[in-house]
């Protein structure tokens, strides 16, 4: 496997609908899970299935991504050979909606002619779930199927796909005579030419696209089951290592239901919440329901229910911010938030 399959992660992706979230970086390098980004889930399963060439195309907003990976070394990418590659992409007009753009695959061709392994594995960013791609490459290779398509338990795509890497290559060389922009185009057209097999992954996995989805996607982490399920001990998902000190629990504070990373300070009250690192919660505050990502600051007697606080935010004493699971409140990063300010 370590010479068989290689791996590609289209960076490039951006949803209208988590444009305050991703506004200021790459959809792939958004905080989840209070010590982790998107793109650790599908990096680690890679990793975890043998995989020891991955090639990373971002694109716009992409300095926070570059930072996280690093030379790949978390991931054991830092290598002699193969390793991570990352490809930026100076195409405007490429379709940000579509997975694996064959016209920014085209920019860097080199990368996979000098690549050694028979197969390729084509993923999107914004997937989170936790897969062996061992028992996907035995079963595409005993199917016979050209280009293997992976789909949720609910038969939903999650627009993840194996070929041989000739055939990509081939996809990408012929785009303009066949009209073929991405993976997707040549999955759905009912006149291709090509073998096109389903396989059903029948783990968890969520995609995340929206608000909506990432708040609610975040908040199921809080089950047991969901947790264990995505964070697999034989198959560990690998983040950028940080050391920080122990949070720290003072006198009247109260946890309960939540997940709280390393070197937060808190006070207050937090329930069924997720806390990143260094997060400071003040006396008499209580936090329901939320998102708080790294190194935010919440003053004391603040109420805060369904909201999710991107890095770096202020909350000023005694303001109430609520929102709702279907629309929880979003407060951008870096942003000061006070009481005067939602009256």
């Amino acid at each position: 496997m370590k010479r068989k399959l290689l791996g590609v992660i289209d960076a490039t992706t951006y949803h209208e609908d988590l444009e305050d979230l991703i506004i200021h970086r790459s959809l792939a390098a958004l905080p989840f899970a209070g010590r982790y980004r998107i793109i650790d889930f599908i990096l680690s399963n890679m990793v975890n299935s043998g995989i020891r060439s991955v090639a990373i195309f971002p694109k716009m907003q992409y300095r926070s991504l570059m930072d996280h990976l690093g030379s790949g070394k978390e991931w054991d990418l830092n290598r002699k050979r193969d390793g991570l590659f990352f490809f930026p992409s100076s195409i405007i007009d490429a379709d940000p909606h579509r997975v694996g753009s064959f016209e920014l695959f085209a920019a860097n061709m080199d990368y996979f002619y000098r690549s050694t392994q028979e197969y390729a594995i084509i993923a999107n960013c914004y997937t989170v779930f936790n897969m062996n791609f061992r028992s996907l490459m035995e079963w595409h290779e005993e199917s016979g199927c050209d280009i293997t398509e992976i789909h949720d338990r609910n038969g939903r795509p999650l627009e993840i796909y194996l070929t041989k890497t000739s055939l990509l290559i081939k996809l990408i060389e012929t785009r303009l005579q066949t009209g073929y922009t991405c993976m997707k185009d040549v999955v759905t057209d009912i006149h291709n030419e090509f073998s096109i097999c389903h396989y059903q992954y029948d783990g968890y996995a969520a995609m995340i696209d929206s608000i909506e989805n990432y708040y609610t996607t975040s908040l199921n982490l809080l089950q047991s089951e969901v947790w264990k399920e995505l964070f697999a001990k034989e198959r560990p998902i690998f983040t950028k290592v940080k050391d920080e000190p122990p949070t720290k629990y003072l006198n009247g504070s109260s946890v309960r239901g939540s997940m709280i990373a390393n070197g937060c300070i808190i006070h207050g009250t937090v329930e069924n919440s997720i806390v990143s690192r260094g997060v400071k919660i003040g006396k008499g505050t209580v936090i329901k329901n939320c998102i708080i990502m790294q190194k935010c600051q919440i003053e004391d007697n603040c109420y805060l229910d369904s909201v999710i606080l991107d890095k770096d935010v202020m909350i000023e004493a005694g303001t109430h911010l609520t929102g709702s699971a279907r629309s929880p409140y979003v407060v951008r990063k870096g942003i000061k938030q006070g009481a005067l300010m939602n009256s």
